[in-house]
């Protein structure tokens, strides 16, 4: 169970922010980051993938030179935790086609889309592509791979350096279908309210009403009939 989740580029600027649980301050993307860059304790050259700070438990891995970071207050196993950062890691790779700052950035709604469906309040739910499709409905923005500045310290020296990776790796498990066609969708949403008053003993049921609602959006070409 994880309490927040956040990805940080090199220059500690926020990329994606998700609070779960509310159980962790605001501001523990800067404790976190502030933690890693000035680290000077057991004579490590750099922070452990794991540590803790007043109580918060922060993990971290390292993607392309972005910081997917998770934290958390209660005792988890943290080789679960960083498997599940490396996962959802590779699940937006796969999904945005290129994993980058910018590609974060300009995708970030499709970015959130995914977030909820692979955590919910803070429990992992799936970290499948595939089992993903069937949920995810936002097509991503195409970032030009080719146009990616190099990283590291030698991305100075290498600034005419061009890179052209192929089409496979940097294509998005969602693209439009060939011919540029968009997919014809259906979207159904069942709301339930419920209304519900109880004695002052909360052992009897004075009241309750059940409402149920159908929202239907339909994104088709031509006429249908339902």
């Amino acid at each position: 169970m994880i309490s927040q989740f956040f990805v940080l580029s090199q220059r500690g600027d926020n990329i994606v922010f998700r609070d779960y649980r509310g159980e962790v301050a605001k501001g523990s993307a800067e404790i976190f980051f502030r933690k890693v860059k000035f680290w000077k304790e057991d004579g490590q050259e750099g922070a452990p993938p794991v540590f803790n700070v007043d109580g918060v438990s922060y993990f971290h891995v390292k993607v392309v030179g972005l910081l997917f970071v998770a934290t958390t207050r209660v005792n988890v196993s943290p080789s679960l935790v960083l498997e599940l950062l490396q996962r959802i890691a590779r699940v937006i790779k796969d999904y945005l086609g290129v994993l980058s700052e910018d590609s974060l950035r300009k995708n970030f709604v499709l970015v959130y889309e995914l977030l909820d469906e692979v955590i919910d309040f803070g429990y992992m739910q799936t970290t499948s592509t595939e089992v993903l499709k069937s949920y995810i409905f936002n097509e991503p923005i195409v970032v030009d791979a080719a146009r990616l500045q190099p990283l590291g310290p030698a991305a100075i020296f290498m600034q005419g350096t061009k890179r052209m990776p192929g089409t496979a790796i940097t294509k998005s498990v969602v693209a439009n279908e060939p011919g540029g066609r968009k997919r014809e969708e259906i979207f159904v949403d069942i709301i339930e309210k419920i209304s519900v008053i109880f004695s002052s003993s909360v052992s009897n049921c004075l009241f309750y009403q059940i409402q149920y609602f159908e929202v239907f959006k339909f994104l088709v070409i031509g006429n249908f009939i339902i």
